[in-house]
């Protein structure tokens, strides 16, 4: 097993040496990628390719209810903390994923049959605990993942029946946020949705569902677009620009947060869905380079080995944590950009 220490000596501060790296060639914009502990501790080549190529990291599982906290009474930190003391001892910043969210549950909590006051106190327990602990250490919470149903009609913002919504209400996700920015007060909050980076339904719920939070004086500072994306579906980045610039006007910072481009069942020879990758992650880029109010863009997962789409080829760097075209490409893009002004990290 590889200790931190180990990693520490083996490969330091190693993007400090190399400015061919996404870490350095950031023009005021944070790159990064979800990561996990267990392989940050046992894995030299992962924590080398993630001390050197990014900035900031996402806790891919360990934050999540049912492997956090197993039972009522006891919580597990170390994976967590893994990640959180890895990213200090490399300069690198830590998003918190997530607080609260529809899967992921454990038993004790979804058969205990608890009311809503108890269910509350659960909650509100569960939060200070959690964001308490990394007070300072964690810069931003995805403190409520995917509240929106599955299907929107137009002009509706319908909440997902998760136990949360059922037994306390529509407003456990106003209360997440309140309870959060109790426990650290300095902490940017956000609220993290899947297919909701484009025009259509689901964007103008996230939207007005952020806008009513941000109207009612709730402490949210920020969107997360998750951008799941298949290749022979690209983003729409017309649309994904016009959407980070209507959050912006509600004074909301956007992180893409969940990015990956998965070549399963994708036309074209390997080569060519490798470029067509490549072309999706400069695109997107290309949109966070202009828009002021995105500060990050993380992809789901390190390298592809490592994804939880594998075998499929859907990251930054392959199998042996190699640099692909996507990243080249990325690399590229942000070396021919200057320095941008707007929104603060």
């Amino acid at each position: 097993m590889l200790g931190l220490l180990a990693v520490l000596c083996a490969c330091g501060h190693p993007a400090m040496h190399d400015e061919s790296t996404l870490r350095l060639a950031r023009p005021r914009l944070d790159i990064g990628a979800a990561v996990q502990g267990r392989a940050l501790r046992t894995d030299s080549a992962y924590a080398t390719a993630v001390a050197r190529h990014f900035s900031i990291v996402t806790t891919e599982n360990a934050l999540k209810f049912g492997p956090l906290r197993p039972s009522r009474d006891r919580y597990d930190f170390s994976e967590a903390d893994a990640i959180v003391e890895f990213a200090g001892a490399h300069g690198l910043a830590v998003r918190g994923h997530t607080l609260v969210w529809k899967r992921q549950h454990p038993a004790w909590l979804t058969e205990g049959a608890f009311g809503r006051d108890e269910l509350l106190a659960v909650l509100r327990e569960h939060i200070l605990r959690v964001v308490g602990r990394y007070r300072g250490r964690i810069r931003a919470w995805d403190v409520v993942n995917e509240a929106l149903a599955d299907s929107l009609a137009p002009g509706r913002t319908s909440l997902r029946p998760t136990i949360w919504r059922r037994v306390i209400g529509p407003e456990y996700i106003e209360l997440a946020f309140r309870f959060a920015h109790e426990a650290d007060p300095d902490a940017l909050l956000f609220y993290n949705e899947t297919g909701a980076e484009g025009r259509g339904p689901r964007s103008d719920a996230a939207f007005a569902l952020v806008q009513d939070l941000r109207r009612r004086g709730v402490p949210i500072h920020g969107i997360g677009m998750q951008m799941h994306t298949k290749l022979d579906q690209p983003p729409d980045t017309a649309a994904l620009a016009w959407n980070m610039r209507r959050l912006a006007a509600l004074g909301l910072r956007v992180h893409v947060t969940e990015l990956e481009v998965t070549t399963a069942n994708a036309r074209g020879t390997p080569t060519e869905r490798l470029a067509r990758q490549a072309a999706i992650y400069r695109g997107v880029l290309a949109v966070c380079l202009a828009e002021p109010a995105c500060t990050a863009l993380v992809t789901w997962g390190v390298g592809d080995r490592y994804s939880w789409r594998a075998p499929e080829t859907p990251l930054l760097l392959d199998s042996l944590m190699r640099p692909k075209p996507a990243y080249t490409a990325m690399l590229d893009l942000l070396r021919d950009r200057t320095p941008r002004t707007g929104t603060t990290r």
